[in-house]
């Protein structure tokens, strides 16, 4: 590791005080019967065990997280946190392997765990809103040129849902069950508020989604200009496919279909905590670190979650 880091990052007894201080601002909350602030440090047993007054049962700040059972040391988990929360374009599993100095496979998974805390919990509210502009846009994830030549059926989708000057939000399409037309509808249906004004490109399934939608048609222009002297184009929506894109093409260099949702997870919740929000990059890490809670991803089975 190199020298200089914050304590959190070097000693596993301050990373446990610092998840603790973000996890439990009004004391230990006891992950089994839910009671806060009734727990007793346990002398001389393992380091950060705790027992519940309430219930009688013990844990420690890590039940009920996706680091829970880990071997990983604490403050590892917390560095490789802010590793990739810090970098824009991601980090690969042989580079996070070489700083935290374990095997590629453990840091693969710990990558997954870790995005696995960025997927948006449900109920997290739409975008948009009366006033605001959406862009929706659709991408394809194509195999690299350079690689060996894949049958087409291969090739990945997904939509981008940005708001103009504020959060994204992505979802993979596959059209494996319904047509791709569907799919947009449904995600737009489903993650932006109705009184939001949509600006897309030409394409016909977004038509009489929204009561306020505007379009351009990207073989005549990229950007045009309504009556009322509105811009309408999805500049946003495209910068954020750029961004990803390098992060595919300069740093993944593939992502597989079972795993897609996770990697876009990534991508959005740092775009969603820009420094253009007022996120730096510690308040970013912390901010991720308030997403562990109620989610478990075993080793077997890395492409299923499950629930504390």
């Amino acid at each position: 590791m190199p020298k200089n880091l914050p304590k959190r990052f070097t000693d596993e007894a301050a990373a446990r005080q610092h998840l603790e201080g973000l996890l439990w601002p009004d004391g230990p909350s006891c992950p089994h019967c839910g009671v806060v602030n009734e727990a007793s440090r346990i002398a001389g047993g393992r380091k950060g065990l705790l027992f519940c007054n309430a219930c009688r049962k013990q844990f420690s700040v890590t039940v009920g997280t996706v680091y829970e059972r880990s071997k990983v040391p604490l403050h590892i988990w917390l560095y490789a946190n802010h590793l990739l929360c810090a970098s824009k374009k991601g980090i690969s599993s042989q580079q996070l392997a070489r700083m935290l100095g374990v095997t590629v496979k453990t840091a693969w998974f710990m990558s997954h765990r870790i995005r696995e805390t960025w997927v948006p919990a449900s109920g997290s509210g739409p975008l948009g809103g009366e006033g605001k502009i959406v862009e929706a846009d659709e991408t394809e994830i194509s195999p690299s040129r350079k690689s060996r030549p894949r049958k087409r059926s291969q090739n990945k989708k997904f939509v981008a849902l940005v708001e103009r000057g504020g959060r994204v939000r992505s979802k993979v399409i596959t059209g494996a069950e319904y047509p791709i037309g569907i799919e947009v509808r449904d995600a737009l249906y489903r993650n932006v508020d109705r009184k939001t004004a949509l600006h897309t490109d030409g394409a016909q399934h977004y038509k009489y989604t929204m009561p306020n939608h505007e379009s351009v048609d990207h073989d005549k222009a990229f950007a045009r200009t309504t009556d009322t002297g509105e811009r309408v184009h999805t500049n946003s929506a495209e910068g954020y496919f750029s961004i990803f894109k390098r992060g595919l093409v300069g740093t993944y260099q593939h992502m597989s279909s079972q795993h897609l949702h996770r990697y876009l997870a990534e991508f959005d919740f740092r775009m969603n905590h820009r420094v253009k929000l007022g996120y730096s990059d510690d308040m970013r890490a912390d901010k991720a670190l308030e997403g562990i809670v109620g989610k478990r991803l075993t080793y077997r089975r890395p492409n299923e979650t499950t629930h504390a």
